[in-house]
């Protein structure tokens, strides 16, 4: 019994990396158990009237194999269309997350998170334009999960309680990955995702909803690289300065 135990916990692992984590949707998978990685991305916004471009840097600490806390820390570039580029740090955020069920089997996995992130206004909101938002925010979700050895589905979302009289808002992701290439060991794996990433500000009705092709490359057990083009399906309301796409390119790597 214990050997079949052990088994399916190393096929699940095995598995894990190699459906890699969905690059614009949270992962109810903590990899790296037992210790820490590195998360940064680079990701260039086109609106209508201004370009952007914001720099991230992710630092996830897993506690034990279900509690994970972390750090992200953003700097942020904005060129709005005929004026001089601003620059600096954003609203650097805290987050926790920790695991509420877990259910796994040869080859497969359904994972289900609760999450806690907390975003701070260490962001310049007096620039123009601005880099911060100038209040606190704090959002309380759920991130889900489930991987077969064919497809990863996954699903977040959370609600954002915003200070400063500002109205809260609801943030959802969907995404699907499929592996294009047969597993392996040790882990060479390039896979596919098309994922949804959705914004709804309650009260005033802005809703914006992008989908987000992307690929990303497993190189091993540490590390891997990861693109993606988020275009706009939807934007209501967004009367000023609507998004034409966005593009992100990153790379995560595990210490352990």
């Amino acid at each position: 019994m214990k050997l079949w135990i052990v088994l399916v916990l190393s096929i699940s692992s095995y598995l894990m990396m190699a459906q890699g984590p969905p690059i614009t949707t949270g992962t109810p998978v903590m990899l790296g158990l037992e210790g820490a990685g590195i998360r940064t991305f680079g990701k260039y916004i086109k609106k209508e009237n201004a370009s952007a471009y914001v720099h991230v840097f992710g630092v996830p600490y897993n506690i034990s194999p279900k509690f994970q806390v972390g750090g992200v820390i953003p700097f942020k570039w904005v060129t709005p269309r005929g004026q001089k580029r601003v620059g600096g740090l954003s609203d650097v955020a805290v987050f926790a997350k920790y695991q509420i069920f877990k259910r796994d089997g040869v080859a497969k996995t359904f994972r289900i998170l609760a999450t806690l992130k907390q975003t701070f206004p260490t962001g310049d909101s007096r620039s123009m334009p601005a880099l911060g938002t100038g209040i606190y925010q704090t959002a309380l979700g759920l991130v889900l999960g489930r991987v077969t050895s064919r497809v990863g589905l996954y699903a977040d979302g959370a609600y954002q309680l915003r200070s400063g009289g500002v109205t809260d808002d609801l943030v959802y992701n969907l995404s699907m990955g499929v592996p294009l290439l047969p597993h392996r060991y040790p882990q060479r794996q390039i896979n596919a995702y098309v994922e949804f990433n959705g914004h709804y500000i309650l009260n005033s009705e802005i809703h914006s909803l992008f989908l987000s092709p992307g690929l990303q490359y497993i190189g091993g057990r540490r590390i891997l690289f990861e693109a993606s083009v988020q275009l706009p399906l939807l934007q209501r309301n967004v009367e000023q300065n609507k998004s034409n796409y966005n593009v992100l390119l990153g790379t995560r790597f595990l210490f352990n």
